[in-house]
C-alpha cells in the first residue's frame, strides 16, 4: 500500500471528496465527514473509523496501529505505516469507515 493506492480506494467510494487539512492531511470524505485521514507523505500513516467492537482489540493488540490522537472517542483507529495492514484489510476498513460516516449522516 502506498498513498496513491490509498487515494485510489478512497477516492472509488461513491460521493467520496479529497482535499488537503490541518496543513498538509489529506482528508477524504462524504456529505463533508471524513472517513479517512492520511498523511501527505511516502511513509504512510492513516486514520480511519472503525466498529465500535473491533476499536479495541485494533489499537491495543494490533501491532502498528493506536487510538486515533483526538478521535479515539469516535473509535478511529491510525495506522502508523501502510506496511502493517494488508491490501486487502485496507480494503476493508476503508469501505467499512465510508459506511459508517455515510450512515451517521443518513444518506442513500
Amino acid at each position: 500500500m502506498n498513498i496513491e493506492k490509498l487515494r485510489t480506494l478512497c477516492l472509488l467510494q461513491p460521493g467520496a471528496m479529497e482535499e488537503i487539512q490541518w496543513g498538509s492531511e489529506l482528508c477524504f470524505s462524504i456529505g463533508g465527514k471524513p472517513f479517512c485521514t492520511a498523511a501527505n507523505n511516502p511513509e504512510g500513516g492513516a486514520s480511519f473509523k472503525v466498529r465500535e467492537d473491533e476499536f479495541r482489540q485494533l489499537s491495543t493488540h494490533r501491532e502498528g496501529i493506536i487510538a486515533a490522537p483526538y478521535m479515539e472517542r469516535f473509535h478511529w483507529v491510525y495506522v502508523l505505516d501502510y506496511s502493517w495492514l494488508t491490501a486487502t484489510e485496507w480494503a476493508h476498513y476503508i469501505q467499512q469507515s465510508y459506511e459508517l460516516v455515510k450512515a451517521e449522516l443518513q444518506l442513500d
